[in-house]
């Protein structure tokens, strides 16, 4: 019901455009108009899914399950928002282990004294975020063995190679993953699949608000990053802090809510699922797209991150994770101290200079 009420915000957010109100106001309606929208999204790419069987329906919401988060960070980047851009990517995936896994774990937790999951699959999970890691951890240390080691004057050509070079090989990886989840090892995942959701809408439907609801979070995400500089002057906001605090909350709201329910349903596969298995996605295929797109649009993004913070607390949050997810079973005290060190990093990133 409230995915219908806030849509009032999408022609209030057009109107203050049209009528060139103060940006902070375009800002903060166009970010409300975002969650309703991404949710319709998810909503119609769950009823194409579940009329396409469960290989090719898993293969939908696979790809689309971070669809909102990409095209804002898509519009972004053709405006030049390269840091906003990165920070988002950062901040989807500390929002999804750190916040959404540790508030499932936590208010599941409430409610069920120890909740088990598939460890198996959490395990695979658990290893593709450590080569998640490596593979963000890697282009910072070519960037500075250029300018420390080899004397490289302008590392730019040779940083924007490398990430290409990096992005191909984790989309590869991605599909990889896919194949072995939806054709080899399906067994592997046995119990994350069990909640199928069943077709209420009509085809013509579901494509037809897939359609509206992607068009309308690219007006949103141009109103959004159209406006940025002078809310965040307003607001007392760095752009890093929006970028990796408050768009992936905005784009990923509809999901993160959905896997603290399953939680408080002792569903915990389905939890772990959507929030390690988005986090993956953007790490995987979001990051990637946007490196490759980027440079053949002209508007080239390396996968370079300067900020020592971002690589310190992708490291952070990939390692508490691990150490939560291992063993197949958690408690409350374990949603707790994920939550403990996303607060951590908000202060952090609160309190950067602008």
């Amino acid at each position: 019901m409230w995915n219908y009420i806030l849509l009032a915000f999408v022609p209030l957010a057009v109107v203050l455009e049209v009528l060139h109100a103060p940006g902070v106001w375009i800002f903060l309606v166009s970010a409300l108009a975002l969650l309703p929208l991404a949710g319709f999204m998810g909503r119609a790419t769950e009823e194409l899914a579940a009329r396409a069987g469960s290989t090719v329906g898993g293969l939908l919401n696979a790809t689309f399950g971070n669809a909102a988060e990409l095209i804002i960070a898509l519009v972004a980047l053709f405006a030049g928002k390269i840091e906003v851009v990165k920070a988002s990517i950062t901040g989807s995936i500390l929002s999804n282990l750190l916040l959404v896994l540790g508030l499932s774990i936590f208010l599941g937790g409430l409610r069920y004294s120890t909740q088990k999951f598939n460890a198996q699959a959490a395990r695979l999970m658990a290893s593709l975020l450590t080569l998640t890691l490596i593979a963000f951890l890697l282009p910072a240390f070519f960037d500075i063995a250029e300018r420390g080691f080899f004397k490289v004057v302008d590392p730019s050509l040779p940083d924007q190679m490398f990430s290409l070079a990096t992005a191909g090989v984790l989309v590869l990886i991605y599909l990889s993953n896919i194949y072995f989840s939806l054709r080899t090892h399906k067994d592997l995942i046995s119990g994350i699949s069990e909640e199928h959701h069943q077709a209420t809408w009509s085809l013509p439907l579901a494509v037809g608000v897939l359609a509206a609801a992607t068009a309308g979070v690219a007006v949103m995400a141009e109103f959004l990053v159209g406006s940025l500089e002078e809310a965040t002057q307003v607001l007392g906001l760095s752009e890093f802090f929006v970028g990796i605090i408050l768009i992936p909350l905005v784009g990923n709201a509809a999901e993160h809510f959905a896997a603290v329910v399953f939680a408080m349903k002792n569903k915990m596969d389905l939890a772990v699922q959507i929030a390690v298995g988005s986090s993956l996605q953007i790490a995987l295929l979001v990051a990637p797209i946007l490196v490759i797109v980027g440079y053949f649009a002209g508007h080239p993004m390396d996968l370079v991150f300067q900020n020592p913070l971002e690589l310190a607390a992708l490291a952070a949050s990939i390692l508490a994770t691990n150490a939560v997810v291992r063993d197949g079973e958690t408690h409350w005290l374990e949603g707790v101290l994920l939550l403990g060190v996303y607060l951590l990093l908000g202060f952090a990133f609160f309190f950067t200079p602008h």
